[in-house]
């Protein structure tokens, strides 16, 4: 597994991605917290059920390893799978530059390709007990 990119069904470490991406040239470093949230679509959510193909990790470090060739930038990334609750973090993503319009860019980036590109598929379980599979 690699620090720069990995997916677990363990809570998240915020601070494993930052200082993946930590350099003492970068003033800035840009984090992106993806928490669960307690509704969508106009519904109520009480849950969420994250579920990995067997090949996500690969897939996850691929997209890191090509938003650092692509931006020349520290990235690195975390999804957790399994069951989260409200509040829960599914994803971190980070970036570091020289400056923070790159590491701002640079991460909104490695997040867009992370949810185009990484085989991770989320079921939302509502407060009225029904379930559904999203973005399939």
């Amino acid at each position: 597994m690699s620090e720069r990119a990995f997916i677990s069904d363990q809570p998240l470490d915020e601070a494993v991605i930052r200082a993946a991406v930590g350099d003492a040239a970068h003033g800035a470093t840009v984090m992106f917290c993806g928490i669960v949230r307690d509704h969508d679509g106009g519904q109520a959510v009480s849950a969420l059920d994250y579920r990995a193909h067997p090949d996500a990790q690969r897939f996850l470090e691929e997209i890191v390893d090509r938003v650092t060739a692509e931006t020349g930038l520290r990235v690195a990334a975390a999804h957790r799978i399994g069951d989260l609750r409200i509040g829960d973090v599914a994803l971190f993503a980070a970036a570091s530059a020289g400056h923070r319009k790159e590491a701002f860019d640079a991460c909104e980036h490695l997040v867009e390709e992370i949810k185009r590109g990484v085989p991770i598929w989320k079921r939302q379980h509502y407060a009225d007990g029904v379930s559904e599979w999203v973005g399939l």
